[in-house]
């Protein structure tokens, strides 16, 4: 296995474990790591998941060792593989974070850019590095650095692959923090942590709605989130949060 599983309450902690490559993903990895997301997703003890590296790294891209021997056919199966690995924690219903330090270049930014958010170590550096081996951007990277700092400054990034450091990354709105007075992986721990608090279903449901407001008119998403809020409202957790609140005491969450 590529990737480590670990649960600590009802965060998910998953690892990119290759630390001697900086974490280059293989071809196993994909499945992996949509294995691991997909079950993820489904595990009801599970309220959010952070994403990291092990050994400094959080991913150094693709290993440059299986590229470049495959005919198309085994390509497209490796580009179905990507997909599916990025779709898997981009689609996660549940809050995901992005622990980065050291290198995160090419495709191993694009498994951060599809994370709900990034924090960040002082060392973590940040590249599009697809163009200087003949590559466009893949898995994701120009859909989500448009979304994220629009199409022009996105074009700089990815036409000159050069290196983004974390203070300029947190300037630019591609991270959420830096985090400079403890390790980065706590940090990104008790942020889950404290998002694990909300209620399961309503930050699902705030998730999509996330997802979909980007493309949707005003009165498009409103009326997505007019079925949104009646449904949450016959949830037990509802009942639970409004008691709570009402007892002036922590809500006990099941995600029903």
């Amino acid at each position: 296995m590529s990737i480590t599983l670990q649960r600590d309450g009802s965060v998910a902690v998953v690892t990119i474990d290759r630390a001697a490559q900086r974490n280059a993903f293989t071809m196993a990895m994909r499945g992996e790591m949509a294995d691991a997301f997909t079950m993820l997703a489904d595990d009801e003890a599970v309220h959010a998941v952070v994403l990291t590296g092990a050994g400094g790294h959080f991913c150094s891209g693709a290993d440059t060792g299986e590229m470049g021997r495959s005919d198309s056919a085994a390509f497209l199966h490796r580009m179905r593989m990507l997909h599916r690995m990025v779709r898997a924690i981009a689609a996660c219903p549940k809050p995901v974070i992005a622990a980065v330090s050291g290198s995160c270049v090419g495709a191993g930014w694009s498994l951060a850019l599809a994370c709900d958010m990034v924090v960040a170590a002082p060392d973590a550096r940040f590249s599009q590095v697809f163009g200087r081996i003949g590559y466009a951007p893949d898995a994701g990277a120009i859909w989500h650095l448009t979304r994220l700092v629009g199409p022009m400054r996105a074009k700089e990034i990815v036409y000159s692959g050069r290196m983004i450091g974390a203070a300029e990354a947190l300037a630019l709105g591609l991270v959420l923090d830096v985090v400079t007075d403890h390790p980065v992986l706590d940090h990104a721990i008790a942020l889950t942590r404290s998002m694990a608090q909300g209620a399961p279903l309503a930050n699902a449901m705030a998730k999509q709605l996330f997802d979909t407001a980007s493309a949707q008119s005003l009165d498009q998403f409103l009326a997505q989130e007019k079925l949104v809020q009646p449904l949450l409202a016959t949830t037990a957790d509802h009942r639970e949060g409004v008691a709570a609140l009402r007892d002036k005491r922590p809500p006990a969450f099941t995600g029903r």
